[in-house]
């Protein structure tokens, strides 16, 4: 099965061709490393998370274009099945693990079922660990960029506005649920890493905050 790695990158490449910077083939690459990682730490299957990893947001235009009403998770999952079976990987078990692990990897719904497998849990954490550190403030601010947000705003604004309005920032995404991400991961290591690039995001907001007030300026 690794030997069809090469034209899964190909498949992903197409598919992502269209999607915005912070959802594009070089976030999914970022994932992969990632998981890749964890999967050494943690005792997981290689070369399932490779994947995994690589078709994680296979699903992500849709949810995208119509403002978060489809799952990418669960759209992932369906597509992932086709593609697997396009590339004649005949192992059920296989395709039904990687599948899993695309499906749960976005895990929001209360009274839902978290990921099972360690190797779902790992997708997971990487996924996460990709929102979080100086990529993640990229990615974030990339993201208000593109839906028209402030550059930053107040805590009380960010708080009491809504998705994909003009106080929808970097500042919101970090308050809303950035912040609360290492705590929710489901591996050891995963919490580890996603504590170390949280503290890099505290750091950041709480000196921009310093700077829009003009707090920081000599007297």
């Amino acid at each position: 099965m690794r030997c069809q790695l090469p034209r899964l990158e190909g498949l992903v490449e197409e598919r992502l061709r269209l999607t915005p910077a912070c959802h594009a083939l070089d976030h999914t690459q970022r994932v992969r490393r990632a998981a890749a990682k964890l999967a050494g730490l943690e005792g997981a299957d290689p070369l399932l998370l490779d994947y995994a990893a690589l078709l994680h947001d296979i699903g992500r235009a849709q949810e995208l274009a119509d403002q978060g009403k489809t799952c990418h998770a669960e759209l992932g999952a369906e597509i992932s099945r086709q593609i697997l079976a396009e590339l004649g990987i005949e192992n059920a078990g296989f395709v039904d693990a990687v599948c899993d692990c695309v499906r749960q990897h976005r895990f929001r719904r209360r009274g839902q079922a978290g990921p099972q497998s360690l190797e779902a849990k790992v997708l997971y954490d990487a996924d996460k660990l990709d929102s979080l550190g100086a990529i993640g403030l990229a990615r974030a601010f990339h993201f208000a960029g593109r839906i028209g947000a402030k550059v930053h705003n107040s805590a009380e604004l960010a708080m009491n506005s809504k998705s994909y309005s003009s106080e929808d920032s970097a500042y919101r995404e970090y308050l809303v649920k950035l912040r609360r991400l290492p705590e929710k991961m489901l591996t050891e290591n995963g919490r580890k890493m996603g504590r170390r690039r949280l503290l890099l995001m505290q750091q950041f907001f709480d000196s921009l905050n310093l700077e829009c007030l003009g707090a920081d300026l000599l007297d």
